[in-house]
């Protein structure tokens, strides 16, 4: 059953209420009395600084097990004694270390195949992502911005399906939430009318702009995640994605220097968000908010609209291109048969 809104699409899109959310709404903390976790386990990439470590921590403090993802395993390390200190938890075995490089498909295989061993996973928080100042490009063709967020973090995802719904415990569905964007709704995704459609994004961009394809990663998120819980009963792991708002303190912005550097401090002064504040959308989504989230866009821990070219007239033939190249481009993993075992159920 679709949600119903209490905002427009456009609205909830529009600079004015990115503004008004960011000053004057403030997602609740998920209280221990709420939610208890304990003998769950979670995993959460990204999770050695920002928004990834606060998400650690606030699931540690409902008891939760929870595996720290990262590309820097030595940043890990320390971010697992910060966090062991804060929680003063007395065993050490609450909180794991694991490599994850989401610029690499082999790191990813390898991740996935540790996390096969687990005897229990219950949720995944997928954080990680970046901000591109320059264009490049990953070893697969792809620009980075596209490959991480996008495909890396889809290709993680649906890999990740079958191994919660068959590693949790009890009644209670599984989740999987991937970090989304307010600027998801400001991409003008001019590429979609491309046919075919992910090979665009192996091209150079006649002028680079940073934020309409950092945008673009996430709107591309948005879509291909609603077609993929389609198929996936919310049942067996339900899947959303998420919004902490602008957070300062936030590792997204690392590879800002000079000029823009100083203008988004003075931003991230003024209207961002502590990092443990934007983090509290991502836990609701695993804790207090159910089934109805399958499919859906999460903002200041709410069911809201997606970007408004997802209810476009033309979407429906985007989502259904962008799905399927999507699938074919990461058959290399078997992913087609993960998703046909979820549909036959």
């Amino acid at each position: 059953m679709s949600p119903i809104f209490t905002i427009s699409p456009e609205r909830r899109a529009s600079k004015l209420h990115f503004f008004y959310r960011q000053l004057f709404v403030t997602p609740p903390p998920v209280l221990p009395s709420q939610k208890d976790l304990t003998g769950k386990v979670a995993i959460v990439t990204g999770a050695n600084s920002g928004l990834g470590l606060e998400t650690a921590r606030q699931l540690l403090g409902l008891g939760c097990k929870v595996i720290l993802a990262v590309r820097d395993e030595k940043k890990g390390e320390m971010a697992r004694e910060d966090l062991a200190r804060s929680q003063k938890l007395a065993s050490a075995g609450m909180i794991e270390v694991w490599k994850l490089d989401l610029s690499s498909y082999s790191s990813i295989l390898a991740f996935v195949e540790q996390v096969k061993g687990l005897d229990r996973l219950d949720m995944a928080i997928l954080n990680a992502g970046l901000w591109k100042v320059t264009e490049s490009f990953s070893p697969t063709g792809y620009e980075e911005t596209i490959q991480v967020n996008y495909l890396s973090n889809v290709l993680l995802t649906l890999l990740l399906l079958p191994i919660i719904r068959d590693k949790k415990v009890g009644n209670e569905a599984g989740h999987i939430v991937v970090v989304n964007s307010d600027v998801a709704s400001w991409a003008k995704f001019e590429e979609r009318t491309s046919k075919p459609l992910l090979p665009v994004f192996k091209q150079k961009m006649m002028k680079w702009n940073d934020a309409e394809r950092y945008g673009t990663s996430k709107l591309l998120g948005q879509i291909f995640l609603s077609e993929l819980a389609k198929r996936v009963p919310s049942s067996a792991v339900t899947i959303s994605f998420a919004n902490c708002g602008l957070c300062r303190g936030s590792s997204l912005s690392r590879q800002f220097t000079g000029i823009a550097r100083h203008i988004l401090d003075v931003i991230y002064g003024l209207i961002g968000r502590k990092c443990d504040v934007g983090a509290r959308t991502f836990v609701h989504a695993v804790t207090t908010l159910g089934q109805e989230t399958h499919g859906q866009y999460i903002e200041d821990a709410k069911v809201q609209p997606m970007a408004p070219l997802a209810y476009a007239s033309h979407h429906n033939h985007v989502a259904k291109t962008l799905y399927e190249e999507t699938v074919r481009e990461l058959s290399f993993a078997g992913v087609q048969g993960i998703v046909d075992e979820f549909a036959s159920h």
